[in-house]
């Protein structure tokens, strides 16, 4: 261990803290102390102390450089250790870093936590009384990388889920000096333990069926088995990646979706009975109740001509939806539709929002894999599983 020794005159020390506030008390003291630490560091970096002949000695000193680093007390001005070679950093700081790494963490978590550049510069600067440009922040966020890479690319041949929710969201992206719109594909799914779990994500120009079997390509590279149903709206080209890439598994077309569809095709006027008994088929117990309820709604309103397009949606996408019904009781509120992913999509909003337009690809799949991330460590990982 690193010892340090510090030459202090008591009645001067006593003065400085009487007639001088605490934060510059604090201050001048971590200046001593980081200063006094860089220059141990150099004396073992040149196994020599100070005037001392050694046949050991690897350089020379070459005096010292100021140099600001920035803390959450404020800016403090180090005088710096150097060699003759040039070799020699000190440990305080990172290469090129002026900031240390508690702030900079700061400053990062503020933004994946929907805090804009802009606000985090003046948050900065009302608690430190520094300034720090919105392209340093921005950079900052460029620390995520290798963390939100590593997260999305994990395996899933540990874990088998038999329940996986799908869904894209849209964001716009500058590329080329225009301003486009991009995909975000989210998986999520539930364990057999009942936990859920965020799967992973793709940024991709567009929404189609060979975006998606890529998408469902990139979990299956990472070992994802296919499951027993996938949640999703009814996007064909999402119905069709599934049908490919996931053979025996069933698909659940998201339950309030699908009533949301059937209510749009009725009539304003005159629907609150037709309305009532379409909640009924989607409050039965068993799946045959359903069946027979909606056999006995399709019967009595199947010559009215005004409810006919909304019965037509009904009959179409009937069984797609009551998938769900095949599983336990106690999971079925779980795995008819994808509100659990459209809470997340929400998440993601909050903070999109902020941005509006992101650089390029790249910032985007960061901060959404970022907010991903936060999200699974801080509200799934500690959710207690349902029992069935």
């Amino acid at each position: 261990m690193t010892q340090l020794q510090f030459n202090l005159d008591i009645d001067l020390l006593k003065e400085a803290v009487i007639n001088s506030n605490m934060e510059a008390v604090v201050r001048s003291a971590i200046v001593l102390v980081l200063n006094e630490y860089m220059e141990k560091e150099r004396d073992q970096y040149l196994q020599a102390a100070a005037y001392e002949r050694s046949t050991e000695r690897l350089d020379y000193r070459n005096g010292y450089y100021e140099r600001e680093f920035t803390m959450s007390i404020g800016k403090l001005k180090l005088k710096v250790p150097r060699t003759r070679n040039g070799e020699f950093s000190p440990s305080v700081f990172e290469k090129y870093a002026r900031c240390d790494q508690a702030f900079v963490l700061s400053m990062v978590e503020m933004v994946v936590n929907g805090v804009s550049t802009r606000k985090v510069t003046h948050i900065v600067e009302q608690l430190c009384g520094e300034n720090v440009s919105k392209s340093f922040v921005s950079s900052l966020t460029q620390k995520l990388d290798p963390i939100v890479n590593d997260w999305a690319k994990r395996p899933l041949n540990d874990t088998y889920y038999p329940f996986i929710f799908v869904d894209a969201l849209y964001t716009k992206v500058r590329e080329h000096h225009r301003v486009v719109s991009k995909a975000v594909y989210i998986a999520t799914a539930l364990t057999e333990e009942n936990k859920r779990e965020i799967l992973g994500l793709q940024v991709d120009h567009v929404e189609n069926y060979d975006s998606w079997c890529s998408f469902f390509q990139q979990l299956k590279s990472r070992g994802l088995q296919s499951p027993k149903l996938v949640i999703s709206d009814a996007h064909q080209g999402l119905q069709k990646a599934i049908q490919r890439e996931f053979i025996g598994t069933s698909w659940q077309r998201c339950n309030v979706h699908f009533k949301r569809n059937v209510f749009e095709k009725l009539p304003k006027k005159d629907s609150v009975e037709i309305r009532t008994m379409i909640k009924r088929i989607f409050e039965a117990v068993t799946i045959e109740d359903m069946r027979n309820f909606k056999e006995e709604l399709t019967s009595q309103y199947a010559e009215n001509t005004k409810y006919e397009k909304a019965l037509k949606v009904l009959d179409e996408g009937f069984e797609d939806t009551i998938q769900y019904m095949q599983h336990p009781q106690n999971i079925r509120p779980h795995i008819r539709s994808t509100n659990c992913l459209e809470r997340l999509n929400q998440e993601v909003r909050r903070r999109e929002r902020v941005i509006r337009i992101f650089p390029n690809t790249q910032s985007a799949f960061r901060l959404v894999g970022a907010v991903l991330l936060h999200y699974q460590q801080t509200v799934y990982a500690k959710r207690k599983a349902f029992s069935i």
